[in-house]
Parts: C-alpha cells; sequence; structure tokens
C-alpha cells in the first residue's frame, strides 16, 4: 500500500463516470470538504487487512503531528506499478476507512472504481507533503531496512557532495524538482500532459482505440517528426561507428539466458503462448543481439565493437501510468550496445556516449538533469570518472549509491527530463554491464589466446515516442512562460508555407513553394479559398516557422516577404536566401521531404486546427 499525503486548504471532486463495471451506484457524486489530511491511496498486490491496521498507526502519528482529525481516502492507482485486483481494493478501502473511523477520525471516503475530476489547495509548511509504503509489519521491516542500505547525494563538479534533506540549497531548478521526486514523491496531479493537446492539435500522433493502451496512430506530419527522429539516432550511432543490426520481436522463454532477464520484467512482459511454447515480445535491445554476438569471434584487438539496432518494443506498464507520448506499453526503441574488453576501455566509450547525449540534447534545446544510481564500492574507486562527466557539462548530479549489485550494471545514469508540472521522465541512459558477457556466453580472445568475457556498455538516446512528448513539453514551458512555441525548424513537418495574398498570384507562389523544395527545404501552399488573415493564423497555430507571402510587389522583385516566427521579424528575401537560412539553422540535422501534398487545397484533415 503506498500513500501520497497531503495537507490541504480544501478539496473538491466529482465522480464522472464508472471506470469499472464493479463500482458502486452513488447517490451524491460531488463533495467539498476544507481543512483536511488527503490520503492519496494506492492498493497493491498482497496487501491484506493487517496492511490496513500498520497504515493507520502511520496516519494516526501524521494526523497528531499535523494537529487534524479530518481525513479524505481518495483511491489513486496511479502510485504504484502493481495494484491490488479492483475488488481486493475495494475491500482494503473499505476496511481502512472503517478502522480510521474507529480511531476516532472523520474520514470521508471517495468512490473507488470512478473517474474524477479533482481540486485540491496544498498548505506550504515542511509537513504539507509525504509518501509512505506501507506493507505488514514484516514487509515494512524489509523494505525500512532496504531504505536505510540505498544512499542518495548531491554530486556537484567540484566533488562537493551535499544532502538531499536540504533542498533549496541545490541551485538547479529541475533538479531540485526531482530530487523532490525522487525523495518525498511527485503530488498527484489531474492536469493532462500539456503535450496530449498539442500532439493533436498539431496533427502529429493520437491515441488508437483499436489497440491496446499505450500504442498509438502517428499521422503524416507525425510520422515525418518520427522518422526524422529516428534518422537522427542512426546519425548518433554511425559517429562511434556501430554497426547496425535487425533481430526478431519475440523469444522463447524456454532459452535461460532470456528466461532469467525475462523474470526481471515479469510483470512488465507481454508474454504469451504459441504451440505450447511460451514466447515474449521484446521489451529490450539485449535478446537478439547477445545470441548472435555468442557466435561471434572477437579479438581483443577488434574492440570496443558498437552494434546499433531500433526497434518496436513491448512493456506491460500500469494502464493508468499510460497518459501520452510520456509512457506507453508499445514503444520504439534506439539502442547501442559495445562490447569492450576491460573497465578502462568501457570507460572510454561510456563517456563518449555520455556526452554525444548531452550535446544531442542541447541541440533540441531539451534541459535536463543528471541521476546516477551506483554500486557503493564502484563509485569509491571510480568517483573522479564521475565528476570528469560532470564537469564536461557543468552540471550537479543526483547520486543513489547501491550497497551491492542488484542488476546486472554497476553504474549507470539517466538524463531526466523535467516537464511543465514537474513529473519527471527519462530520456538518454548509458549504463555498465558487468554481467551479461558471462551469462549469454559472449568471449573476446585475449591477447594472451584464452576466452574472456568483456564489459557492455548499453546506452539508449531514449524512445523515440518519448523525445516527441519531451520536444512539446518543452514547447509547453515556452508558452506558460509568455513565448511562442516552435518545433526545431530542422524537425517542422512545414518549415515554409507560402501565402499568395490573391488568387492571381497564386502560380508564382507555386512556383515558390516548387523552388524551395528542390532545395531542400519543405515548403508547402495554402491555395484554399480562405482569407489571408485565416490562413496567418493557421500557420501561426501550426507553429510554421517561417510564413512567406507572395504579392504583385514580391512578384515583381522576384522573392517573398518573410515573417519569422521565432522573433516576429519580417523581411524581403529571395528564394535562395531564404533557403540558405532555413538550411543554415538545420546544419548536421537529418532532412526529409514533406510527407502530404504541398497544396493544403489537396490534403485531407485529421483532427487539427480549423
Amino acid at each position: 500500500m503506498r500513500i501520497h499525503a497531503l495537507h490541504l486548504d480544501r478539496l473538491s471532486y466529482e465522480a464522472k463516470e464508472k471506470a469499472v463495471e464493479g463500482a458502486e451506484e452513488l447517490e451524491e457524486r460531488s463533495f467539498s470538504i476544507g481543512e483536511v489530511l488527503a490520503l492519496f491511496v494506492a492498493y497493491e498486490e498482497g496487501d491484506v487487512e493487517e496492511t490496513a491496521e500498520s497504515a493507520v498507526e502511520e496516519i494516526r502519528v501524521l494526523a497528531d503531528r499535523l494537529g487534524t482529525d479530518r481525513l479524505v481516502i481518495y483511491p489513486w492507482v496511479h502510485l504504484t506499478d502493481k495494484p491490488a485486483r479492483f475488488m481486493e481494493a475495494k475491500d482494503l478501502q473499505r476496511v481502512l476507512t472503517r478502522r480510521l473511523a474507529d480511531s476516532r477520525f472523520t474520514v470521508h471516503g471517495v468512490p473507488i472504481g470512478w473517474y474524477k475530476s479533482f481540486e485540491i489547495k496544498v498548505k506550504g509548511h515542511p509537513l504539507a507533503e509525504s509518501l509512505r509504503v506501507i506493507g505488514s509489519r514484516r514487509r515494512a521491516a524489509e523494505q525500512e531496512q532496504e531504505q536505510v542500505s540505498s544512499e542518495l547525494l548531491i554530486l556537484q563538479p567540484s566533488g562537493r557532495e551535499g544532502s538531499v534533506e536540504d533542498l533549496e540549497t541545490i541551485a538547479d531548478e529541475g533538479l531540485r524538482a526531482f530530487v523532490k521526486n525522487e525523495v518525498v514523491g511527485k503530488a498527484p496531479s489531474e492536469e493532462p500532459p500539456a503535450h496530449i493537446e498539442l500532439m493533436r492539435r498539431l496533427e502529429l500522433v493520437d491515441y488508437e482505440p483499436t489497440s491496446d493502451v499505450g500504442h498509438f496512430r502517428f499521422y503524416p506530419e507525425g510520422t515525418l517528426v518520427k522518422r526524422l527522429i529516428e534518422d537522427l539516432a542512426l546519425t548518433v550511432a554511425e559517429r562511434v561507428g556501430a554497426m547496425e543490426i535487425e533481430t526478431p520481436l519475440m523469444y522463447r522463454l524456454t532459452v535461460p539466458a532470456i528466461a532469467e532477464q525475462a523474470e526481471r520484467f515479469a510483470e512488465r512482459g507481454y508474454s504469451f503462448k504459441i504451440d505450447g511454447t511460451e514466447l515474449t515480445l521484446r521489451f529490450a535491445g539485449d535478446f537478439g543481439l547477445f545470441e548472435m554476438m555468442k557466435d561471434m569471434t572477437m579479438s581483443y584487438k577488434q574492440l570496443p565493437l558498437s552494434f546499433y539496432e531500433i526497434s518496436p518494443s513491448f512493456r506491460l506498464e500500469q494502464r493508468g501510468e499510460c497518459r501520452g507520448l510520456r509512457r506507453l506499453r508499445g514503444f520504439t526503441m534506439p539502442d547501442v550496445h559495445t562490447f569492450t574488453a576491460d573497465v578502462d576501455q568501457a570507460f572510454q566509450s561510456y563517456r563518449r556516449f555520455f556526452e554525444q547525449y548531452d550535446e544531442l540534447l542541447k541541440t533540441l534545446g531539451i534541459g535536463y538533469v543528471i541521476a546516477f544510481r551506483i554500486v557503493k564500492g564502484f563509485y569509491d574507486e571510480f568517483k573522479p570518472r564521475v565528476l570528469e562527466m560532470l564537469r564536461s557539462v557543468e552540471k550537479a548530479a543526483l547520486i543513489e549509491l547501491l550497497p551491492s549489485m542488484k542488476h546486472y550494471w554497476a553504474m549507470k545514469h539517466e538524463f531526466q527530463f523535467i516537464d511543465r508540472t514537474g513529473g519527471s521522465a527519462q530520456l538518454s541512459t548509458v549504463q555498465l554491464d558487468l554481467e551479461d558477457s558471462a551469462r549469454y556466453g559472449i568471449y573476446y580472445v585475449a591477447e594472451d589466446g584464452r576466452e574472456r568475457p568483456g564489459i557492455i556498455v548499453h546506452t539508449s538516446m531514449g524512445s523515440i515516442e518519448r523525445f516527441i512528448y519531451a520536444i512539446l513539453e518543452q514547447a509547453a514551458k515556452k508558452m506558460s512562460a509568455g513565448d511562442k512555441p516552435i518545433l526545431p525548424i530542422w524537425l517542422s513537418p512545414t518549415q515554409v508555407r507560402v501565402l499568395p495574398v490573391a488568387v492571381d498570384t497564386v502560380k508564382f507562389a507555386k512556383e515558390v513553394a516548387e523552388e524551395l523544395a528542390d532545395l531542400l527545404v519543405r515548403a508547402d501552399l495554402d491555395d484554399r479559398d480562405l482569407t489571408l488573415s485565416k490562413k496567418v493564423r493557421e500557420a501561426e497555430r501550426r507553429w510554421i516557422p517561417y510564413i512567406a507571402f507572395v504579392g504583385d510587389r514580391e512578384i515583381e522583385r522576384g522573392g517573398v516577404t518573410i515573417r519569422r516566427r521565432m522573433d516576429g521579424a519580417s523581411y524581403f528575401a529571395t528564394i535562395k536566401q531564404l533557403a540558405e537560412e532555413v538550411k543554415s539553422t538545420c546544419q548536421g540535422m537529418p532532412y526529409r521531404p514533406i510527407n502530404l501534398p504541398m497544396r493544403l487545397s489537396r490534403r485531407p484533415r485529421f483532427v487539427g486546427a480549423a
């Protein structure tokens, strides 16, 4: 059982419709209360009545410290990836409510199994927010021991280590928000992620109602954006000399090494049987590559060797967590695996990826924070190398020190994106894997002629869908700050929109768009029977970087009048000058032609702006 406790000035909610058939009918669907301790509760697999008893003790202590006897129990499944079955959760909600009422609290239980809208105002004092994980007394003791054994600290590029307890001493606002999420937990929010409305309005991505939750359809312009980011992932892989491969989407769980790895993802794996054989859909890029490498002959002289693959991947994420593109069940993952001979060679590769991904995110205009997860003994020995990486990007990092290896890696880091609501999502990651080479039987021939396992550097710039999420959420931040949102120009489905100011200028406007296309600029022509002001409004609403106006004066001068979205500048340019300006902003980035008819009058409308 997980409880996110919030001390509130007020709370109100309205039950909208049933989310589960077994939800009880309601006499009243709305409720409001002031000065209350709200308990957002997730009931988990294995929770029993004893768990509720343990929760009552925790809640009593917290309520006494806050000086309140008014409670609201709000079922909130999004706090866990291992939820109890609905009927079990319903019973536990009833038990917890009764036990707290017996303890002389005034308790309101929010109906479970309903979709609800709600509003809250959280008090601003230090104890207003807290996260508690409740189990049976035995389970709680195990968790307490586990929590004691994992240590969090802030590492500055100078080498100074600081505590995570005093958030105000963390200068980086994004890192402060991330540390708060890690230590205290993210307060629940009913505000939908900003990118969901944007991805539909821009006609990029949408939900696919005929598929499983967490699987999306991509419209033509969204497909173009996706393909361009995929091209970028390949470019990054090519910079490190990686060889591109392709392996299957499904694997037999009768293979011991695959079964062992799949066991770690037991609750999140898409597993099924065909002809009596248990299979799993790939949730990572290791399976096929490692089986391939097992059959290879490698010499120490050839190392390091890198392999790149981009493929659909599948993880059975918690249904309530699948909101927009932040977390999906079906996604496209570009992976690079580098096989190295020893720790020195592994760290050289590790740092190279660290710096590549930093450069990538800066190019995309995406801010990030750094989190390292490191086995303590490894940290003590290799802290200077971690500091070298932090100094190269001039950033502090959250460090989680683990007492021993619980996974195949001894060290990994994540570049975490912080969205508009303060939530975090992992983008790029690099992992130092000390175990899988021997586990899968991947060996190289050392200088002495003996076969030895190596060290594998796992890395991914992040799923393509999550990059789209981050780019749109970054744009939403600009909107919140009062700035005009815009996609990176190399990624904009239309880079230039040509607007004829009158019917008799359409012919020349079409020639302008065609010449721009020949010069490798994505240009389209708004030749619809609409007023010029409506065409301008739609171009603005679609975040078109450059609007090119064509009238009689422009025809006479052989060019166009430009309105540039980034800074609002207005000026005259020839076609070649405009093309050169657009392409100068896209240097080193992938290019693909436009993915829709050039003339807007010939385009279908999917869901976007009217």
